[in-house]
């Protein structure tokens, strides 16, 4: 089975290209106005118009209202809803209902304790992603910072959803994190980035690079 591999936090026709190109089964546009990384439902609606067939155009959401995800999917072919904030379980399966659209489900890791919030979402969720837990104070974004929590936490774990390994990886790191944690797809943001917000073309094409030899 090949390594599925998201490029997340696509902002620019430039960085889309490079993902399709270098084979990304997944492609994330962020809704969060918060992120440096952030695109406009408009300005997403025209990068998704260059993503051709089979490939997933994810739309990530932080705690966000049913008006706010209405009007992006009004106007931007969204695939799949991707929550990364606080939303409950009961909100996940009201937003897919209402949506029509699969939902995936961002849970945050430290540490051992925190995996059982994730058996949580396995009746509601399509997708699950283990993302590291992000930094405490005011400011800090949900996603995206970089880190990496210890991928054996969730070695050897089965679960009843398709799963995503997330959190501070890299071209570099992307073989040791797949053996360790067993994931059969990826998503990566700051690691193919110069600066927050600013993809680096190729790192994008190192990463999908990589995790085409690990397929």
């Amino acid at each position: 089975m090949s390594l599925a591999a998201k490029v997340c936090g696509l902002s620019t026709k430039a960085a889309v290209t490079a993902a399709v190109d270098g084979g990304a089964a997944y492609l994330g546009f962020v809704f969060y106005p918060a992120s440096p990384r952030a695109v406009t439902a408009a300005k997403a609606a025209g990068l998704c118009a260059q993503v051709p067939p089979g490939v997933a155009r994810v739309g990530l959401f932080v705690d966000a209202d049913d008006e706010a995800i209405g009007a992006v999917l009004a106007e931007a072919p969204i695939d799949i809803l991707q929550f990364h904030g606080h939303e409950s379980p009961g909100r996940v399966a009201d937003v897919k209902l209402r949506f029509a659209r699969p939902v995936m489900k961002a849970v945050a890791i430290s540490g051992p304790e925190d995996v059982p919030a994730a058996a949580r979402y396995e009746e509601v969720a399509d997708l699950l992603l283990f993302d590291a837990k992000p930094p405490r104070g005011p400011g800090a974004l949900p996603g995206g910072n970089g880190l990496a929590f210890d991928w054996r936490i969730i070695a050897g774990r089965s679960w009843r959803r398709s799963w995503m390994l997330s959190g501070g990886l890299t071209a570099e790191t992307l073989p040791e994190a797949v053996r360790i944690s067993g994931a059969r797809a990826v998503d990566v943001s700051s690691g193919v980035e110069t600066r927050p917000g600013e993809k680096d073309l190729d790192k994008i094409r190192d990463f999908l690079a990589a995790a085409r030899g690990l397929g």
